[in-house]
């Protein structure tokens, strides 16, 4: 071999060894580099400060919430939405407050604390001569888990509530004085009284229109852009307590959901640093979860439902599962292949995925998956949540100090690649049957 050639063999060959060492360490960036405990730490005390004043919907702590969200997808470089000049996408809403509340049952007149309205409307007047349906909540039932259903009602309604329910309907009540809901022609009204043939109710309710927006974010698929898959969570909380309890009057809700929240943001930046994904990600964060999931409602109304192939909504998953660390549940797992899809993408992994451990909480029906798996998406939350026994959930205790932000992280991974054929292509859930969501 002449000494030319013999050094253009070694150059060819060093090239060729340098172009694939960089191609190698390349990918391994892609894969490695994305998540940071230090992003989710710095991420989630950030949206669970105290100068948040609790993400309450309509509140400057949520605005100023949606600034940082906003801000990380301007930092990661998603994509607006189709239609949007923004990040927000913007809806209103009207707040209806009761002014006079005259109910009588069998001639007897029911005290106001008895009745309370689900309504946009500024008056209501119904007697049984009224074209409206008749519903009861039981003893048995659980008047949280349907109140959602009756939040989509289709047509106007009274319900007759079991007066051993009286406990959550105050509530329930407290929570809605102040309703605000999207502009609605149905009503539907709550009576905690024993069922009636005769009635007459009269409500008047004094209105405003208030404004608020989801913050979303696409990264455009580059073979299959019309199908899309939806990483989602809500950013809002419950605001500030009338009265502080031990100096404290915040509900940061770092674990529900500024954890989900701060997953959103983590999976937008891993995806777009992967930067090949077939299918369209779309990363989205609600508003308006806590009054009702007007947020996720909204943003379902303004999808194909037909192109969405799957939904990852994230909440609470900043404490330890019931199985410890490295673990997760889905809810509504036995409604489409989605479970076990993640299942199969990480069983030579430490993590696992469980189906949902709390049936009887209906978990399924409570969160932002529920619009669009009402029609037909196989669309999951994924959570840690211990429903039975989350000291903090729903309380100013709800703080970062309370989470497990290394455990948390690595679900944030887990949910990250075990997506990964859906978002490829190679995977598709089969549908949520519409009779499967029949409570």
């Amino acid at each position: 071999m002449s000494f030319l050639k013999s050094h253009i063999l070694n150059y060819i060959f060093i090239f060729t060894f340098i172009l694939v060492a960089f191609t190698v360490d390349v990918k391994a960036q892609e894969h490695n580099a994305d998540i940071q405990q230090k992003d989710v730490t710095y991420i989630i005390k950030t949206l669970a400060a105290d100068s948040m004043m609790g993400r309450r919907t309509f509140t400057p702590g949520i605005q100023k919430a949606a600034h940082f969200i906003v801000k990380k997808f301007e930092e990661i470089g998603l994509e607006k939405k189709q239609g949007l000049d923004s990040y927000r996408q913007r809806f209103e809403m009207i707040k209806s407050i009761p002014e006079e509340i005259d109910v009588r049952v069998d001639g007897q007149t029911i005290s106001s604390k008895q009745a309370m309205a689900l309504s946009t409307q500024k008056n209501i007047s119904w007697t049984e001569a009224s074209n409206i349906k008749i519903d009861t909540i039981g003893a048995e039932d659980s008047f949280i888990a349907m109140l959602r259903n009756y939040m989509e009602a289709e047509q106007n309604t009274l319900v007759w509530v079991d007066k051993t329910l009286s406990a959550p309907f105050k509530r329930i009540k407290s929570f809605f004085e102040e309703q605000t809901s999207f502009p609605d022609s149905v009503s539907v009204v709550f009576i905690l009284s024993d069922p009636a043939s005769n009635f007459e109710i009269a409500i008047k309710n004094k209105q405003a229109v208030k404004k608020t927006a989801n913050i979303v974010g696409v990264l455009p698929g580059d073979t299959f852009p019309n199908e899309f898959v939806v990483f989602s969570a809500h950013y809002d909380h419950l605001g500030v307590a009338d009265e502080p309890v031990n100096g404290d009057r915040i509900y940061n809700g770092a674990n529900d959901d500024a954890s989900g929240t701060t997953a959103v943001i983590e999976l937008a930046k891993y995806f777009k640093a992967r930067n090949d994904n077939k299918r369209t990600i779309i990363f989205v964060t609600f508003t308006g979860e806590e009054l009702g999931g007007y947020g996720s409602r909204y943003f379902s109304q303004q999808l194909d439902p037909d192109k969405v192939i799957a939904m990852f909504n994230i909440e609470m998953i900043g404490t330890r599962s019931k199985w410890g660390k490295n673990s997760a549940y889905i809810t509504g797992f036995d409604k489409s292949s989605f479970g076990k899809i993640l299942q199969q993408n990480l069983k030579e992994s430490e993590f696992t995925f469980h189906p949902d451990p709390y049936p009887k909480q209906n978990l399924f029906y409570r969160s932002d998956n529920a619009t669009l798996a009402r029609l037909g998406v196989p669309a999951h939350t994924i959570s840690t949540a211990k429903m039975q026994n989350e000291p903090n959930y729903h309380k100013l205790t709800d703080e970062v100090s309370t989470l497990d932000l290394e455990n948390m992280k690595q679900i944030i991974h887990a949910i990250a690649e075990s997506s990964q054929s859906i978002i490829s292509g190679e995977d598709t859930p089969t549908r949520v049957e519409p009779q499967s969501l029949r409570q």
